[in-house]
């Protein structure tokens, strides 16, 4: 499988420019960081948390943590928590659990991404797949999600 049928007709349909990287089998974001030969800060890594009873989507860089009270204030929930993979793979079809692309819309999800990320010339995303990654400029990035929210939420690992 290559990288995701609907998030490439997402970019496709907004004539975004992207790049498609294709590289060997990778799980995480430091991994990718590594196979790509590129610094970890500019690759982001997708979280899936519900917020409160709301299952929403996190972007930060490969070389930070979740910071859950930074996040808890920034959407205005009581409680963050980690979704299983369970739910993952029932609700977020056509992905691939570990290589969720983090567009939330394109499954009614909000879309959280860490100011960090958002300073950086390009970064790299999660396509659907482990072999597959998707370059793109953090403000075509937010042009494609209306919703995005972007805020300081992550701490040094």
């Amino acid at each position: 499988m290559a990288a995701s049928k609907k998030l490439i007709n997402l970019l496709e349909k907004n004539k975004t420019r992207y790049e498609t990287l294709k590289h060997k089998t990778v799980y995480t974001a430091y991994d990718k960081a590594a196979t790509l030969r590129v610094l970890e800060k500019i690759v982001g890594k997708t979280l899936v948390v519900r917020l409160d009873k709301n299952p929403a989507l996190v972007l930060i860089s490969a070389n930070k943590n979740l910071d859950k009270q930074k996040l808890k204030k920034i959407a205005k929930a009581k409680k963050v928590d980690f979704i299983k993979e369970a739910w993952m793979k029932k609700n977020l079809k056509g992905v691939k659990v570990g290589a969720i692309p983090p567009f939330g819309n394109l499954w009614q999800l909000k879309t959280f991404i860490d100011r960090g990320l958002v300073k950086n010339k390009k970064i790299i995303v999660n396509a659907g797949d482990y072999n597959y990654s998707i370059k793109i400029n953090p403000a075509i990035f937010k042009k494609l999600i209306p919703d995005l929210v972007i805020g300081s939420f992550s701490k040094k690992k």
